[in-house]
Formats: structure tokens, C-alpha cells, sequence
């Protein structure tokens, strides 16, 4: 069988038998993986432990017809440890990882990689409030997937912003002359913090109030349950206070 190696990180688990465990990792260079760790629910495992949702390895893996098997694991970043001690932050990340899994296919998406990994170190070393860094992940997550929201100009004729009413079918903020019946109004603030998060600006969005940040967090989970395919279901579980 093919021999491969890849930086990873783990999405999901699940058993397999009564030792076995099925691995779904993004990996950095071949997409998503699913794969078979052999004996890993063993006490006497070397690497179960590093298998586990939100952990980030390189790993070696064997082709196979169903499935690969991973045979060989090294810890790149232990964030999981972390983020499990905090059910806000264990929320977040699991609705990441979602995400992440939804967004992702087998093609090799090195962005997404690298974005998730960002996200899930911050969480881990607790740098910015969960809600934020899940905020901005989805954003520019869904940027990267070809669904960049627009918190500036009208996303209808391009009138130069800032404008307020927001149509999510559109992907972003409209002027008056654009505007529809019904179109959400987002504050200015909300506005400044919703692009501040897209950009990845953390001057902007750590002094934000909260509820402004409550604001925004209802844009973001809106916009990302229209885009993604069957929504988020971790979404509703996410601890915001």
C-alpha cells in the first residue's frame, strides 16, 4: 500500500470496534482524511491520546481501499488539552472543527489548514474571547471558501459604505437605492466589528462592547447557517456569556 505523511488536524472521532478508532483529520496537503487508528483505545496505546479532536499532528498513513490507516503520530501543537477544560471555549471549538469538516473535501486546502490551526492555538492559549475567535474563524473561514461577506460597500452596485441594512442572500451590506423589504439594520459599531473580525484587526474587536459583540455574533451564525449545507448543529450549543 502507498505510504503518505501530512500535518493534520483531528475534527472527529468515533469507535470502531472494540480497540479501533475512525480518525477524521483536515489534513495540510491532501484535504480531509478518514482513517483507521489501529488499537488506539487501549490503555497501552502510543499515540491514542494524540488522536483526539482539536489535537494537531503529523501523522503517517498507509492507503486503503476504504479507508487509510494511520500507523505512526507526532504532536505538533496540544491544543486539545486546553480548550477541554473550558466549556465556552470547548464550544467554540467544536463549532470550528464543524466547520471546518463542512467546508472541506478531499482536495487540499492549505488556507483552511492553517486557518484552523490559527484558531484553535488562540483558543488554546486563550488570547482573545472564544466568541471572537469563533466569530472571525467562521468569517474568514467562509471567505476562503468563496463567500466573503461585505461589511462596507453595497454588495448590489458597489456604492461606496459604510452602509447598515445587511441581506445575507446578497453576501453583505446595501445602500438605500439597494435595499429590501426586510433587510436586517446593524448598528455602526456592529458594522466596524464585523469587518474588524474579517480582517483579523484585535485592537478593534478585544475593546468592542458586549452587546456589540452579541450583535454580531447573531450576523455571523446567520450568514453561516445560509452558506453552509445543512448548517451548524454545534452552533446552538455554543456558550456566548
Amino acid at each position: 500500500m502507498p505510504l503518505y505523511r501530512d500535518e493534520a488536524v483531528v475534527l472527529r472521532t468515533h469507535k470502531l470496534g472494540e480497540a479501533d478508532r475512525i480518525v477524521t483529520m483536515l489534513s495540510r496537503y491532501n484535504g480531509q482524511i478518514r482513517a483507521v487508528a489501529k488499537g488506539v483505545r487501549r490503555t497501552a496505546s502510543k499515540f491514542g491520546s494524540r488522536l483526539e479532536p482539536f489535537m494537531v499532528v503529523e501523522a503517517q498513513f498507509y492507503e486503503g481501499r476504504t479507508l487509510d490507516v494511520v500507523n505512526q503520530v507526532e504532536t505538533i501543537g496540544a491544543y486539545g488539552r486546553e480548550i477541554i477544560q473550558d466549556y465556552k471555549t470547548y464550544t467554540a471549538a467544536t463549532a470550528m472543527v464543524e466547520t471546518a469538516e463542512k467546508l472541506t473535501g478531499e482536495e487540499s486546502s492549505p488556507q483552511q489548514y492553517l486557518l484552523l490551526v490559527g484558531a484553535l492555538r488562540s483558543l488554546s492559549k486563550a488570547e482573545h474571547d472564544s466568541s471572537l475567535v469563533l466569530d472571525s474563524y467562521l468569517l474568514r473561514a467562509l471567505s476562503i471558501a468563496g463567500w466573503a461577506p461585505n461589511f462596507n460597500d453595497c454588495a448590489r452596485c458597489g456604492d461606496v459604505g459604510p452602509h447598515q441594512a445587511f441581506v445575507m442572500q446578497l453576501g453583505g451590506v446595501v445602500c438605500r437605492d439597494c435595499r429590501p423589504a426586510g433587510a436586517a439594520v446593524i448598528d455602526p459599531l456592529t458594522g466596524e466589528l464585523l469587518g474588524a473580525l474579517l480582517a483579523g484587526d484585535w485592537e478593534v474587536a478585544d475593546v468592542a462592547p458586549e452587546s456589540i459583540r452579541a450583535a454580531a455574533s447573531g450576523i455571523v451564525s446567520a450568514y453561516s447557517q445560509w452558506h453552509i449545507e445543512r448548517g451548524l448543529k454545534s452552533l446552538q450549543h455554543v456558550e456566548r456569556q
